[in-house]
């Protein structure tokens, strides 16, 4: 069957969803993405928000009948293509083959480490020890182990990295539940399936897994299709590079510590290993400051103190190697620890290895903990190796791939060039739907006290607005100035990020229908608001990266050290990818309606502000913030 007669108003997919009709530009996808299956091809859509490029990519990948893998950028989105989106499709087109769902590995209970936490529950804090009953008393009823279900337990909470295995500390087949292990099993089920979901994130595991020669995580396929592709570059850096942190450091010493309970008591030198290599991670921790943040490692290797705590490390985690050593053949988990300390001493000195070239060398410290890092400046030779496999098709589509109506900037990230290209406005009327202004007499972008003049020049605005508003910024510190004016001079509940997990501030958001949500980066993409309950989005400033984030430093030197511009090569291009995802939350249905401000005046005053605007939907423009009320006026009535 063709994908025009599968779209057809007669067809099977009008036929099975109450409402469908397709869309020309969808359909001019559908028929894209069939193209580059049968030619095993690449191929880069845009797809501009209302698209549907959901079903523009499913429909020719299932019906081509081959092995597909589908990666999206989220596990939101993840699920919500295998349990809402998949389920249309496969039972629009009567699709039988089995289809799979696989996450990483932290995403699945580990029963060995549940087990021995229970064995040790008298040790462990309050908190601890309340929310591993919630655990245990779900994992007796869960049929696939993923703690993301677990009743009553924050998405964040600490009791998680315990009872969740890493690529460290997992005993593999050594494991004596090993055949009853959820991930297990989950990659059992997607080595059977015809069509696996995936993300990202599993992805570049999956090839960095590949690269040392140890087997493989996800299926090979004949199809690849990346939804959100946009963020493929930046994830991938991290797993093609190397890393060592205190939360891995201190996980070691603990499991250092039951094993020399359960299996070498005798040893008491082991113990003192665990606790020295405890102190080593926690006194590292404190040579970073009390504010900690993000930074370059070759700063911090010129500071005396900071030398002297790494090199306590060092000497605790020659220690630990010694007694492991020693404790050889005593049992599984000791053997396992001793694995992993010499890993840990392996990369310590690869992250620590500053003169390499080609390399960004940099860490990241938290209030309680720290990790040294090593990332590739480019992963396009790596990936781009990957997509010319034969016989295998690619297809990355995104809202956002382009930058001024090229996709040169995300071509030269992953190695994509010689692939087709696609770009399908929104079906949107944006004249009719939403207006876009620049306001006049705005604070300089870095004025101090900047968020809390930029919330009382909103506030007017807020008031007027019907529904609710997304007031989205660019840092924390504004973030907190704008939420402390709001809840002081508004009558709305304003919802402020982090005081909450993401998806019950989005439902008390949507359940207010008038409430004001200030948040950062997490509320910028992956979010799908429709209706009145959004009908204002508020952007801070333009999203560029900030100069002292030690990654981009790295890369605007090798751009400089190549002849290039990193204004033109790097820093633009992302801060208009990443504002074109903020102003992408506004529309979202043919029946929305919305305002959009964005609070910078170098949209107008500087001359690489029309590469912005270019990149933007056709929203009719102002500068006079007062006019933006009237636009809601005729809309009260309806």
């Amino acid at each position: 069957m063709t994908i025009q007669t599968l779209f057809k108003p007669d067809g099977p997919l009008a036929s099975h969803i109450d409402g469908f009709k397709a869309r020309a530009p969808q359909l001019a996808m559908a028929e894209a993405v069939a193209r580059a299956i049968k030619n095993s091809g690449r191929l880069l859509v845009e797809a501009g928000t209302g698209t549907g490029k959901t079903y523009a990519y499913l429909v020719p990948a299932l019906e081509s009948g081959k092995r597909v893998v589908i990666s999206t950028g989220s596990k939101n989105l993840q699920e919500q293509l295998f349990y809402r989106d998949l389920p249309t499709i496969t039972g629009a087109l009567s699709y039988t083959p089995p289809v799979a769902l696989l996450k990483g590995r932290s995403n699945y209970l580990c029963i060995e480490r549940m087990n021995r936490l229970l064995s040790e529950s008298h040790l462990q804090q309050p908190e601890i020890l309340n929310d591993l009953v919630k655990v245990k008393s779900w994992s007796t009823a869960t049929d696939n182990g993923d703690v993301g279900d677990i009743p009553g337990l924050q998405e964040n909470a600490e009791i998680l990295a315990h009872v969740t295995s890493t690529n460290d500390n997992c005993l593999g087949r050594d494991c004596p539940y090993y055949d009853d292990c959820h991930l297990v099993v989950a990659r059992r089920r997607a080595m059977d399936a015809q069509v696996v979901v995936i993300n990202h994130h599993l992805f570049f595991a999956d090839m960095a897994v590949k690269d040392t020669g140890f087997g493989e995580l996800v299926p090979q396929a004949q199809v690849y299709v990346f939804d959100e592709a946009h963020q493929l570059a930046e994830i991938a850096t991290g797993y093609f590079g190397k890393s060592v942190g205190s939360r891995a450091l201190l996980d070691l010493a603990q499991d250092i510590q039951l094993a020399y309970r359960a299996e070498a008591h005798d040893m008491a030198q082991l113990g003192k290993a665990a606790d020295r290599l405890t102190i080593a991670s926690q006194d590292l921790r404190l040579a970073f400051g009390v504010d900690g943040g993000r930074g370059n490692t070759r700063d911090i290797l010129r500071q005396p103190r900071w030398g002297q705590a790494l090199a306590r490390l060092n000497d605790a985690l020659g220690l630990g190697y010694e007694v492991l050593k020693l404790a050889l053949g005593r049992g599984e988990q000791l053997d396992h620890a001793f694995e992993r300390i010499c890993e840990l001493r392996t990369r310590l000195g690869e992250v620590l290895a500053v003169n390499q070239t080609g390399f960004s060398y940099w860490y990241d410290c938290s209030r309680l903990h720290f990790s040294l890092n090593v990332t590739p400046l480019s992963v396009a030779e790596r990936v781009g190796a990957e997509v010319l496999r034969p016989d295998v098709a690619w297809v990355f589509t995104s809202a956002t791939l382009t930058v001024d109506q090229r996709f040169d900037h995300f071509v030269a990230e992953l190695g994509l060039s010689g692939s087709a290209e696609l770009i399908l406005d929104s079906p949107f009327d944006y004249a009719e739907q939403a207006r876009l202004c620049v306001p006049r007499f705005l604070p300089e972008p870095n004025a101090f006290g900047r968020g809390e003049q930029l919330a009382k020049l909103m506030i007017p605005l807020i008031n007027q607005t019907p529904g609710g508003c997304f007031f989205l910024c660019t840092s924390h510190q504004v973030m907190r100035q704008v939420a402390e004016v709001l809840r002081r001079e508004i009558g709305r509940t304003v919802l402020l990020q982090g005081e909450d997990n993401k998806q019950r501030l989005l439902k008390a958001f949507v359940d207010n229908g008038r409430a004001v949500l200030v948040a950062t980066s997490s509320f910028w993409e992956g979010i799908d608001v429709r209706g009145a309950a959004l009908s204002c989005v508020i952007i801070d400033k333009l999203p560029f990266a900030s100069p002292d984030d030690p990654q981009l430093k790295a890369r605007v030197d090798d751009c400089k050290l190549k002849g290039g511009d990193p204004f033109a090569e790097l820093q633009l291009p992302k801060a208009v990818i990443a504002l074109k995802q903020g102003v992408g939350r506004l529309i979202r249905d043919r029946s929305d309606h919305g305002v959009l401000v964005i609070c910078d005046p170098r949209m107008v005053n500087k001359p690489y502000g029309a590469t912005f605007i270019k990149s933007l939907p056709a929203i009719p423009r102002t500068r006079e913030l007062t006019t933006l009320g009237h636009f809601f006026v005729p809309r009260s009535d309806e």
